[in-house]
């Protein structure tokens, strides 16, 4: 299987079942991952040699540069896209095999969470995956300890507030917080 039909059905949004070649496929990838975040994790780089590993972790050459405070944790890294002025603090967690999109100059908090997978609800079928993108916006504000669940998009300059639990999408210019993440205000 070639990285693009990975991709193409991740993005596809339709169940991926356990053991079927695009979940082995997946644990072939998170090796991968696990390589290479250990390289970033395990000992200084100047910001070049950063983005070279992030580069060879996306398989997407093209991206620009990124500015990232390790440890940074991801079980993929081949579903990830960020645009410009893209910041990511210490210890932030990211499942991207749905999908992870982070627009421009947009920073995210220490220890964020951001998963794209969740599992079958029938117990027979709880290895099953359900993969579903993360949108982030233009400008967006995630502080520290986030947890953006599957299928969530955050509108242009809207701030989430730490520790929050966003289960649903949230508008742009806006300030959610709390878990579940809930409205608080207007910007």
């Amino acid at each position: 299987m070639t990285l693009r039909e990975f991709l193409e059905k991740m993005d596809s949004g339709e169940r991926i079942a356990a053991g079927s070649p695009w979940h082995l496929c997946m644990h072939e990838l998170s090796q991968e991952a696990l390589r290479l975040t250990a390289e970033i994790n395990g000992r200084y780089h100047t910001p070049g040699e950063l983005n070279a590993l992030l580069r060879e972790l996306t398989a997407r050459p093209e991206l620009p540069p990124l500015s990232l405070f390790p440890p940074f944790y991801t079980d993929c890294g081949k579903n990830l896209h960020w645009g410009e002025g893209v910041f990511i603090n210490s210890g932030c967690h990211f499942q991207d095999q749905g999908g992870i999109w982070i627009g421009d100059g947009s920073l995210i908090g220490h220890n964020a969470v951001l998963a794209t997978l969740n599992h079958a609800p029938e117990p027979e079928k709880r290895g099953d995956l359900i993969p579903a993108p993360i949108r982030i916006g233009r400008n967006v504000w995630l502080g520290a300890n986030v947890t953006v669940l599957p299928g969530v998009s955050i509108g242009d300059g809207a701030i989430i507030a730490a520790g929050a639990v966003v289960t649903k999408d949230v508008a742009p210019g806006t300030v959610v917080g709390g878990v579940p993440a809930h409205f608080l205000k207007n910007l």
